[in-house]
Protein backbone atom coordinates (compact mmCIF):
# COMPACT_ATOMS: atom_id res chain seq x y z
CA UNK A 1 0.00 0.00 0.00
CA UNK A 2 1.28 3.12 -0.62
CA UNK A 3 1.03 6.11 2.21
CA UNK A 4 -1.10 8.64 1.18
CA UNK A 5 0.57 12.22 1.58
CA UNK A 6 -1.48 15.61 2.33
CA UNK A 7 -0.89 17.94 -1.55
CA UNK A 8 -0.81 21.74 -0.72
CA UNK A 9 -2.22 23.48 -4.38
CA UNK A 10 -0.16 24.74 -6.62
CA UNK A 11 1.43 28.46 -5.81
CA UNK A 12 0.01 28.08 -2.27
CA UNK A 13 2.85 27.99 0.55
CA UNK A 14 1.90 25.81 3.55
CA UNK A 15 2.36 28.55 6.16
CA UNK A 16 1.58 32.36 5.95
CA UNK A 17 4.35 34.34 6.64
CA UNK A 18 3.88 38.23 8.19
CA UNK A 19 4.26 40.91 5.55
CA UNK A 20 6.38 43.82 6.91
CA UNK A 21 4.04 47.19 5.70
CA UNK A 22 2.25 49.82 6.34
CA UNK A 23 4.63 50.09 9.46
CA UNK A 24 3.89 46.66 11.38
CA UNK A 25 3.65 43.59 10.84
CA UNK A 26 0.23 42.36 8.97
CA UNK A 27 -0.90 38.73 7.83
CA UNK A 28 -2.33 38.32 5.06
CA UNK A 29 -6.01 36.50 5.64
CA UNK A 30 -6.70 33.17 3.22
CA UNK A 31 -9.54 34.11 1.51
CA UNK A 32 -12.03 31.92 -0.66
CA UNK A 33 -14.77 34.14 -3.43
CA UNK A 34 -18.15 33.06 -4.27
CA UNK A 35 -20.02 33.82 -7.45
CA UNK A 36 -23.75 33.77 -7.61
CA UNK A 37 -26.00 35.51 -9.65
CA UNK A 38 -27.33 38.01 -6.95
CA UNK A 39 -24.08 38.42 -4.95
CA UNK A 40 -20.27 37.68 -4.49
CA UNK A 41 -19.37 36.08 -1.27
CA UNK A 42 -15.36 36.76 0.35
CA UNK A 43 -15.07 33.63 3.29
CA UNK A 44 -11.66 35.27 5.35
CA UNK A 45 -9.68 33.32 7.97
CA UNK A 46 -8.77 35.76 10.53
CA UNK A 47 -8.28 33.74 13.62
CA UNK A 48 -8.16 35.56 17.13
CA UNK A 49 -9.78 38.61 15.72
CA UNK A 50 -13.00 39.91 17.31
CA UNK A 51 -15.49 41.06 15.29
CA UNK A 52 -15.40 44.38 16.99
CA UNK A 53 -11.60 44.52 15.66
CA UNK A 54 -12.42 44.12 12.43
CA UNK A 55 -12.08 47.29 9.84
CA UNK A 56 -14.03 46.66 6.58
CA UNK A 57 -14.16 49.40 4.63
CA UNK A 58 -14.97 50.55 1.10
CA UNK A 59 -13.26 53.48 -0.71
CA UNK A 60 -12.52 54.49 -4.21
CA UNK A 61 -13.87 51.25 -5.66
CA UNK A 62 -11.54 48.92 -3.45
CA UNK A 63 -12.70 46.89 -0.22
CA UNK A 64 -10.20 47.41 2.51
CA UNK A 65 -9.83 44.63 5.45
CA UNK A 66 -7.95 44.94 8.73
CA UNK A 67 -8.07 42.95 11.50
CA UNK A 68 -6.31 44.11 14.78
CA UNK A 69 -5.59 40.95 16.77
CA UNK A 70 -5.55 41.90 20.98
CA UNK A 71 -2.74 40.86 22.63
CA UNK A 72 -3.51 38.23 25.32
CA UNK A 73 -1.64 37.30 28.75
CA UNK A 74 0.73 34.46 28.62
CA UNK A 75 0.97 32.68 31.84
CA UNK A 76 3.49 29.70 32.43
CA UNK A 77 6.63 28.24 30.65
CA UNK A 78 6.03 28.29 26.79
CA UNK A 79 6.83 25.05 25.49
CA UNK A 80 5.68 25.74 21.83
CA UNK A 81 5.49 28.58 19.55
CA UNK A 82 3.87 28.33 16.32
CA UNK A 83 1.10 31.56 16.26
CA UNK A 84 2.82 34.64 15.50
CA UNK A 85 0.88 37.38 16.57
CA UNK A 86 -0.04 39.98 13.56
CA UNK A 87 -2.58 42.12 12.28
CA UNK A 88 -4.28 40.68 8.79
CA UNK A 89 -4.69 43.15 5.87
CA UNK A 90 -6.21 42.99 2.82
CA UNK A 91 -7.13 44.95 -0.51
CA UNK A 92 -9.90 43.98 -3.51
CA UNK A 93 -10.74 45.89 -6.83
CA UNK A 94 -14.13 45.79 -6.72
CA UNK A 95 -15.89 45.91 -9.91
CA UNK A 96 -18.24 48.31 -10.79
CA UNK A 97 -21.10 45.67 -11.04
CA UNK A 98 -20.78 45.74 -6.92
CA UNK A 99 -23.69 47.46 -4.56
CA UNK A 100 -21.71 49.17 -2.75
CA UNK A 101 -24.61 50.25 -0.52
CA UNK A 102 -25.55 46.97 0.10
CA UNK A 103 -22.33 45.31 1.28
CA UNK A 104 -22.39 43.39 4.72
CA UNK A 105 -20.42 41.43 6.79
CA UNK A 106 -20.18 39.17 9.84
CA UNK A 107 -17.67 37.41 11.74
CA UNK A 108 -17.57 34.17 13.62
CA UNK A 109 -15.49 32.26 15.06
CA UNK A 110 -12.10 33.84 13.50
CA UNK A 111 -14.16 33.58 9.77
CA UNK A 112 -15.37 37.13 8.14
CA UNK A 113 -18.31 36.63 5.74
CA UNK A 114 -18.41 39.54 3.39
CA UNK A 115 -21.66 39.49 0.92
CA UNK A 116 -21.30 42.07 -1.79
CA UNK A 117 -24.86 42.14 -3.61
CA UNK A 118 -24.75 42.76 -7.11
CA UNK A 119 -26.41 46.34 -8.67
CA UNK A 120 -29.78 45.47 -10.10
CA UNK A 121 -28.42 46.04 -13.99
CA UNK A 122 -26.10 43.31 -13.31
CA UNK A 123 -28.17 40.77 -12.39
CA UNK A 124 -29.77 38.08 -14.60
CA UNK A 125 -33.45 38.86 -15.81
CA UNK A 126 -35.95 36.06 -17.11
CA UNK A 127 -37.78 37.12 -19.50
CA UNK A 128 -41.12 35.99 -20.73
CA UNK A 129 -41.64 35.16 -24.03
CA UNK A 130 -45.94 35.63 -25.45
CA UNK A 131 -47.08 33.85 -28.36
CA UNK A 132 -49.06 35.60 -30.71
Amino acid sequence: MSESQAMTPKGRSEVSSPEATRGGEYFSPRVDIYETAMELTLVADIPGVRPEDVDLRYENGELLLHGRIQSHAQTGTRLLNEYEVGDFYRAFSIHESIDSGKINAECKNGVLTVHLAKVEAAQPKQISVKAK
